[in-house]
């Protein structure tokens, strides 16, 4: 089927590209894409939805992986659909204000991820090494203003990047090699002095990145010291194993964000196309895995998520064998003439 062509081309306007070099296997491209975003949302909904249906699993460590759930359901959202557009109908005109605003929440949401993985560690660190106080330092009225804080840190930290480029002069050539405006590329399209855009957007991933994953090793420098000083072999595996799931997802986070930061800046013999599709991995792989990594290492979610499931099987197949035996009793009726369509409703009723 040959694609729609919708693109727009007025001075008001950017043109992205989807990923140059690959336009004819944008197709092929689109069901990983797609793939991923749907097995991304089922997880996210599905751990939302268990966490806030069972009682015993609100509080501070699983509402966290809410915020985390809430942050890998908005990111992907906010890239797929219109990647999905240019790859399915050549749809790849944008404004300039929908090109500022797709990089702010993107960039806004990644903050926010990084903050909540912070916060998560905070949560380990005093699980393990403050375990009498758990309750009092981290109750669900304090995750929910670090929460906040986060929120509004990723806000006041991003908000200057789309006002900076607001204020630029954009060059003719509008177009944007990628499927996503981030800021890097739209930094790239403007013909005025860009000094200042350019040391804000260093500065901001030196400290945001700096400071949350100093804070990260920190955390788990003193857990890995409280674990030493335990003697029992069987209390050194468990306190661990509270730890696992939280460092895989920190691994799936911050690993392709700096592979792709080092191919950016240091793989100039690479193929444009390779950083873009890594740059969209990084978006689409860690929303999909993290709901599936703490599936599968907490035992206490994943029973209550096989127990939804099983129950939901359960209550589907009872109502049709209900159904279905209604209708085997009133087709079997022996009733007297007359009242045989009485006796029917009465038994389809109950």
């Amino acid at each position: 089927m040959a694609p729609f062509n919708f693109t727009h081309s007025d001075a008001s306007t950017f043109i992205l590209m989807g990923i140059p070099g690959l336009e004819a296997a944008h197709i092929w491209i689109s069901i990983p894409f797609f793939t991923f975003y749907i097995v991304s949302l089922l997880g996210n909904v599905t751990l939302l939805s268990v966490v806030g249906k069972e009682q015993t699993l609100q509080k501070p460590m699983y509402l966290l992986l809410c915020m985390l759930a809430l942050t890998d359901i908005a990111t992907p959202t906010f890239v797929v659909p219109k990647a999905l557009g240019i790859f399915w109908f050549n749809l790849k005109g944008i404004t300039v204000a929908g090109c500022l605003t797709q990089m702010f929440f993107l960039h806004t949401i990644s903050v926010m991820h990084s903050s909540t993985l912070v916060t998560m560690a905070f949560d380990r660190y005093v699980a393990i090494c403050n375990p009498l106080r758990y309750a009092t330092i981290l109750s669900n009225a304090q995750i929910a203003k670090l929460g906040l804080v986060g929120f509004i840190r990723a806000v006041l930290f991003i908000l200057p990047l789309p006002l900076l480029l607001s204020q630029q002069t954009f060059c003719a050539n509008r177009i944007i090699p990628h499927t996503q405006c981030e800021h890097i590329a739209m930094v790239k399209m403007v013909c005025g002095d860009i000094r200042v855009n350019r040391i804000y957007g260093f500065v901001l991933t030196f400290v945001i990145n700096g400071f949350d994953l100093t804070f990260i090793a920190l955390s788990y420098g003193l857990i890995i010291r409280a674990v030493l000083r335990i003697s029992s072999h069987k209390a050194h595996q468990k306190a661990l194993n509270t730890c696992t799931a939280h460092i895989c997802v920190m691994l799936t986070y911050y690993t392709p964000t700096f592979f792709s930061i080092l191919t950016h800046h240091f793989g100039q013999g690479i193929a444009p196309y390779v950083h873009i599709i890594l740059a969209d991995l990084y978006l689409l792989i860690p929303p999909m895995l993290n709901p599936i990594i703490y599936g599968v290492k907490t035992k206490e979610l994943r029973d209550k998520v096989v127990k939804y499931t099983c129950r939901s099987s359960a209550d589907t197949k009872f109502t049709q064998s209900s159904a279905d035996t209604r209708d085997d009793i009133s087709s079997g009726l022996q009733c007297p003439s007359g009242n045989c369509q009485i006796v029917r409703e009465y038994v389809n009723q109950h």
